[in-house]
């Protein structure tokens, strides 16, 4: 049974006002991954010219705690028009080629989106969100100068992570098709991520705040729900140290993100379908 109450915690992650902070700036990117970013920067150019919007950073790197050869690079990428299956492919390309090049990293993981999808009214409380809160620029017209400022409450967590049970699924088979342990490696770090993530906003409304390291998501979340908490303390562990054990996944998709998935329904309701 989760507790009802938590004590008051102090408003991390907001302004004086109450809303969200953005997190990460190119100044905070360390010194040894400024040359990954800048290619990627260039070759993001070429791929895509004009029909770029805009470009940005997210995740560790642009806020400053980033590990030599553990972290990955993460970018979010708006075009002018609606993405193509040959625009996906090139990303594909691009992020395999950067991966290889620069051992600083551990992989590339790009977002790609229509500038008007990012702007839209079904996107304003999730990628809406994600972009003016979470994304560093990098390239062209900043999008959240057209969004508003978020408080941590409840529409914000449903919309943002109000979908793990038509997750579950794909991640299932995403285990079944991992056929080697750098594979099941990378499944560990993101889905113990996600899941972490999507922990911390389900209490994210009563913490009143908000932060991206794992270990305070887990424990915010460890004060709400106890006898859970080691459960998600682990998984903040292997969210930054992951192993490629595949019953770490499995109790993921068969235990605690089936669990997850309801209470974050009870709580806070299903996310607007898309």
């Amino acid at each position: 049974m989760a507790a009802e109450t938590v004590p008051p915690i102090a408003r991390k992650g907001l302004d004086p006002e109450g809303y969200i902070e953005r997190e990460g700036s190119l100044g905070r990117i360390p010194q040894p991954f400024r040359p990954v970013v800048a290619a990627a920067r260039d070759r993001v150019l070429d791929l895509f010219g004009p029909r770029l919007h805009s470009a940005y950073l997210y995740g560790s790197i642009p806020r400053g705690t980033a590990r030599m050869g553990r972290s990955d690079l993460d970018l979010l990428l708006a075009l002018r028009d609606e993405p193509t299956d040959a625009d996906r492919e090139g990303v594909r390309e691009l992020g395999e080629a950067l991966d290889k090049e620069f051992p600083q990293i551990d992989g590339v993981g790009t977002l790609l989106y229509s500038r008007d999808l990012l702007l839209s009214e079904l996107e304003r409380h999730d990628l809406g969100w994600f972009v003016a809160c979470l994304c560093t620029p990098l390239l062209g017209d900043d999008l959240a100068e057209y969004l508003p400022r978020y408080r941590p409450d409840a529409l914000l967590a449903r919309e943002t992570n109000g979908d793990l049970t038509l997750l579950l699924p794909r991640w299932r088979e995403r285990i079944e098709a991992a056929d080697s342990d750098q594979t099941r490696t990378r499944l560990v770090r993101f889905m113990s991520r996600h899941l972490v993530r999507t922990a911390f906003t389900l209490v994210m409304p009563r913490w009143n705040g908000w932060t991206s390291d794992l270990g305070e998501m887990a424990e915010a979340f460890g004060a709400s729900y106890p006898e859970r908490a080691e459960q998600l303390r682990t998984a903040a562990v292997l969210g930054r140290t992951p192993t490629a054990d595949t019953a770490v996944l499995r109790t993921y998709v068969d235990d605690l993100g089936p669990w997850l998935a309801d209470e974050y329904t009870r709580v806070h309701g299903t996310k607007t379908l898309r």
